[in-house]
């Protein structure tokens, strides 16, 4: 979704005025007399310090913060560029989708997203689901987050967002405290979404929550100062006042500037109120704004250890070759590509650990490896979602000429794809951000090998991320090579 993100943040709000709503015979108005500032009924475990109940406050809120965005343009990411529309997508195999995805995480997304435009091609004529409800009920992978993102910047219905950045805004603002993660705080901070979402630019409105979360207020140390709507944010004030307290103590006096808070110190229903922070958990002055957002304790990542070989040759032109093989179809980091692995039992000793692997790397050699030829390079840490991997890396520079290491794995009757490349290949191939890590310490050994005084003659590939980032021009309009989400889903003319 970060990219989708990036792809509508080039599109057609950023060169309009403040105050300017496009115009145009698909946009959808069904939720317009729904969002005018005011939120459903407060219930009565809750209390109106934690919403937004004043339209005036609402409009400034807006307003301010299509400011911000305007003056803070975003560029389209390279997916936009190798696939202008749906139908490029829908076209594309996996394999080259997994390699622009690779290093964003959460890899199934990217299947996820093809997916989704071979659906709209073969199944629904081209044509996009234009509504958040029919974008979730149509598409395989697209919940109400993302349905509400495409709904709202290319097709302009009036809807909210409600992602971590936009959880972690609304939060701070209206200062709750409760876990953030529980389906009555999500259901409210949806009803804060809708209300506050500008009836004319609900996908600017949208695009901007969500990078004013990304860049400013972020998980730790937001930038406070530089926050467009900070006079509306009532955990900054609760900090000023403390602030203000601590200065009248020491100094006598102390200004405070945060005008359209009520009394900053305490919601009305404090005790009974189900948004405020747990009496278990209460504010800490250290945190500041960080206070908020409050989350339930995750489940702690469970450990794994990974024995890893970089398996290097020399390739028919003479340059340096390695071997990576394409992990299963299914489960974690599908389809992408990877060092020759195998998973290793807890509490393996060293010596144990090459032996497995040797046995392991020996099919993959197609020659007798020799137990010292194994190079230690050490290990690597990766965080996924639900577990603590850890990499034991080794090196092996194999022998004789590039043909040698493949007869015996022609002799295997199941094994995974696999490949020789280059190391400008490997940092184009869909390989994962750990795999690029294994990649990093083995490239170190390399280095350190040749001595202080030789250096490293490697060069680390060109990166492709950076391809074709262009400038705002000196007028704030962006170049007319860029693409926007519009141009992307609209189907061709004449299908």
């Amino acid at each position: 979704m970060s990219k989708l993100r990036a792809a509508a943040r080039s599109g057609r709000g950023l060169q309009q005025g403040a105050g300017e709503g496009r115009k145009s015979p698909r946009r959808c108005r069904e939720n317009v007399s729904s969002h005018k500032g005011m939120l459903p009924p407060v219930p009565a475990q809750q209390s109106a310090y934690h919403l937004f109940s004043h339209v005036a406050e609402i409009k400034t809120f807006r307003k301010n913060l299509l400011a911000w965005l305007q003056a803070n343009p975003m560029l389209t990411e390279e997916h936009m560029q190798k696939w202008p529309t749906l139908q490029a997508l829908a076209k594309a195999s996996l394999e080259e989708v997994n390699e622009l995805w690779a290093g964003l995480g959460y890899y199934s997304r990217g299947k996820r997203l093809q997916e989704a435009a071979q659906k709209v091609v073969s199944e629904l004529a081209g044509q996009m689901p234009a509504t958040a409800e029919e974008l979730q009920r149509l598409l395989p992978g697209v919940g109400k987050y993302t349905a509400g993102a495409i709904a709202s910047i290319s097709y302009g219905q009036v809807t909210g967002v409600v992602d971590g950045n936009v959880i972690r805004v609304l939060c701070r603002v209206r200062c709750i405290g409760a876990d953030s993660s529980s389906p009555a705080v999500t259901d409210r901070l949806w009803d804060l979404a809708n209300s506050l979402v500008d009836p004319a630019r609900p996908g600017d409105f949208n695009q901007a929550m969500m990078e004013l979360g990304a860049t400013v207020c972020t998980p730790r140390a937001p930038l406070c100062m530089e926050c467009p709507v900070k006079q509306h944010c009532r955990a900054r004030c609760r900090v000023e006042k403390e602030l203000e307290f601590a200065s009248k103590r020491l100094l006598g006096k102390a200004a405070f500037s945060c005008s359209q808070a009520p009394d900053i110190e305490e919601c009305a229903a404090t005790g009974s109120c189900s948004l405020c922070l747990p009496a278990s958990e209460p504010w800490d002055s250290s945190l500041g704004v960080a206070n908020f957002p409050r989350r339930a304790a995750k489940k702690q990542p469970r450990a794994e250890r990974t024995a890893t070989c970089v398996l290097e040759r020399r390739g028919p032109r003479g340059e340096p070759e390695y071997l990576i093989v394409q992990r299963p179809s299914s489960g974690l980091l599908a389809g992408l590509w990877e060092f020759p692995s195998l998973a290793l039992e807890l509490g393996l000793k060293e010596k144990q650990q090459r032996e497995v692997l040797l046995a392991h790397v020996q099919a993959w050699a197609g020659e007798a490896v020799a137990r010292g030829r194994l190079r230690h390079v050490g290990e690597v840490s990766h965080v996924f979602s639900h577990i603590h991997q850890t990499y034991v890396v080794y090196s092996l520079l194999l022998g004789g000429d590039h043909k040698t290491a493949s007869g015996r794995r022609d002799k295997m009757l199941e094994r995974p794809a696999f490949r020789w490349v280059t190391q400008a290949e490997f940092q184009k191939a869909a390989v994962s951000t750990a795999m690029k890590k294994v990649w990093k310490a083995f490239e170190r050994q390399i280095c350190e090998g040749r001595g202080s005084g030789q250096g490293c003659k490697r060069k680390r590939a060109a990166n492709p991320s950076r391809a074709g980032q262009w400038k705002v021009e000196a007028d704030g309009s962006l170049p007319p090579r860029q693409f926007s989400l519009d141009a992307f889903l609209k189907a061709p003319a004449g299908e």
